[in-house]
């Protein structure tokens, strides 16, 4: 027979037991957070961002021109610049703060990998879309990565060619009826990809497809913005159609320090007038 002192004993050890498996579970389980959260924090810590304006360095702004008037396109003016003039996009800057628009930022190298940036380009923009409107290549300039496929269409109601040739990717060269489009599959280049309508001559446009997703386009004012960076030194290039490479180093790029969970503001990169081609 087992005493009842014996039984006090005996449940006094097994809430004593239980109680002490409790604390060490909440020991384990705090540990746990604190490494995870850890790990998360450099994972987070390990890129920042570059970011600058593209301006332009004269003391005048040059006025933008029209490559045709409304109604006198020299092709198909039932449709081209009915409504409104075609403007030339090759230089376009903002009178008020001399910010030069459609220019690539990019980096060239790059130092270290960025996975979810890539799957995070993909998932907002499944394929990268190229409109031909009122005979005009929309949007101008275009920045993809070589995980999207590209759809080249037409939304005027006459016929458009669209044709490129390239260092890598193979020369195309295909007529798009009214309404009509194509995908194509491309992959990264050194350079922007220009892009040409034979049918009507004053239509341009440029592609830039990259193997990272450490790119952007300036706006309108001018600046440009690369998310997810790799901290490290990287080499940051500007490339913009009537120079060329902006920035120091032309095609080998500027070197920039990126630091962890920081912003690198390069400041204003200045499109010196006297190399305007």
């Amino acid at each position: 027979m087992v005493s009842s002192k014996q039984r006090g004993l005996s449940v006094k050890m097994f809430v004593t037991g239980l109680l002490k498996g409790v604390r060490w579970t909440r020991v384990w389980m705090s540990a746990a957070l604190v490494v995870c959260g850890a790990v998360e924090a450099k994972a987070q810590g390990n890129f920042g961002t570059i970011k600058g304006r593209l301006v332009w360095g004269g003391t005048d702004v040059p006025p933008a021109k029209n490559l045709a008037e409304t109604g006198q396109a020299t092709k198909d003016p039932q449709v081209c610049a009915k409504d409104a003039p075609i403007t030339a996009r090759d230089l376009s800057i903002d009178p008020s703060t001399k910010g030069v628009r459609f220019a690539f930022a990019y980096l060239v190298k790059p130092q270290g990998a960025n996975p979810d940036a890539v799957q995070a380009i993909v998932a907002k923009t499944p394929q990268v879309v190229i409109d031909q409107k009122n005979c005009e290549f929309l949007p101008y300039v275009t920045a993809m990565i070589q995980n999207q496929p590209l759809v080249l269409k037409s939304s005027d109601s006459v016929n458009h060619n669209v044709r490129f040739s390239a260092f890598t990717n193979a020369p195309f060269n295909q007529i798009l009826p009214p309404n009509g489009q194509v995908e194509l599959k491309l992959v990264a280049e050194r350079r922007p990809i220009p892009l040409a309508c034979d049918i009507h001559p004053w239509m341009k446009g440029y592609i830039m497809v990259f193997d990272h997703p450490f790119f952007a386009i300036t706006s309108e004012d001018g600046s440009f913005e690369i998310t997810g960076v790799p901290a490290g030194v990287q080499k940051l290039v500007v490339w913009q159609e009537k120079v060329g490479y902006v920035t120091e180093g032309l095609a080998a790029g500027q070197a920039v320090q990126v630091e962890p969970g920081k912003a690198t503001d390069v400041g204003a990169i200045k499109l010196d007038p006297a190399k305007v081609k």
